[in-house]
């Protein structure tokens, strides 16, 4: 069986195809395709409210050349969810509706708390009875979800990002609102473990040099690359540390986020799993269509 996640971000737009087969009682995914293409559309939305002209025709050929792809690979389903930039879009869903009546591709713009739970659902395995803040910063927004014995306690999205941190264009009251949820919703008796999700703090992680089979970030060592980041220009970061020019400029603002909220729980370490949206995805695709396997 094969399936295809869509993740249509802020900052860029992947496509996985997962290969899924059975071996007895053991299921794997194997990973067929994927591509990340760096069309930032929350940068045209954060400004004026609207996808441009030009960012428009781009996302166009982009879905065209997506649905080829799955088209060629003769995917079995799939399932395509744009985030903040579109949902706040004033034409995102008249956008989606072209996209489905001229290519055949149906986009769903889901709300933060659906993608909250897309990404929640691959967390699972990461997840026991300990207190956990799980952390996902977009290029539009910053997700929170707050678990004590496995179960969810609290979660909320904020409209907090990489991409509209740019150019400071969130609001000093939603960076308060999000530092009182944080201090509301956990158990400031047990200390609680951060779970950092989003492509900026698995660069972080990855720019740490970890050691083989950590999957964590001390709190220090998190500000300790920051600061190693801040020290190169946008051009440095880009020929020197070899970053993508769409990593190169948010990847502070993002850390920012991340520790922002890290301070706000007292907390000391964030697990880095290495999953998002798309492995959310792939996790109901199978789930709706495991009976055809």
């Amino acid at each position: 069986m094969k399936l295809a996640a869509v993740d249509i971000g802020s900052n860029a737009i992947r496509l996985q195809i997962t290969h899924v087969t059975h071996h007895q009682a053991q299921i794997n995914f194997k990973k067929l395709e994927y591509v990340r293409f760096p069309l930032r559309l929350g940068k045209d939305v954060f400004h004026s409210k609207k996808i441009s002209e030009e960012s428009r025709e781009k996302f166009i050929k982009l879905m065209k050349a997506y649905k080829l792809l799955i088209d060629l690979y003769e995917v079995d389903d799939y399932m395509v969810c744009a985030t903040s930039a579109m949902r706040e879009s004033e034409n995102g869903r008249t956008i989606a509706q072209q996209v489905k009546q001229d290519i055949g591709l149906k986009i769903q713009i889901i709300d933060g708390n659906r993608e909250a739970d897309l990404i929640n659902i691959a967390l699972w395995n990461y997840i026991d009875h300990k207190p956990y803040l799980h952390i996902d910063v977009g290029g539009g927004s910053t997700e929170l979800n707050i678990y004590q014995n496995r179960q969810k306690k609290a979660s909320r999205s904020f409209k907090i990002g990489s991409v509209r941190s740019l150019d400071h264009r969130e609001s000093p009251k939603v960076w308060k609102a999000m530092k009182a949820f944080i201090q509301e919703n956990i158990d400031k008796k047990h200390a609680i473990t951060c779970i950092g999700t989003g492509g900026n703090i698995n660069k972080v992680f990855e720019l740490s040099k970890p050691r083989k089979n950590k999957r964590y970030l001390d709190f220090e060592k998190i500000k300790e690359i920051q600061a190693y980041l801040d020290s190169f220009t946008f051009e440095e970061r880009v020929n020197v540390l070899n970053l993508n020019p769409d990593r190169a400029d948010v990847i502070i603002p993002a850390t920012t986020i991340y520790l922002t909220a890290m301070e706000a729980a007292h907390s000391r370490r964030m697990i880095v799993p290495d999953v998002g949206l798309k492995d959310g995805v792939m996790n109901v695709l199978y789930e709706r269509n495991k009976d055809k396997a």
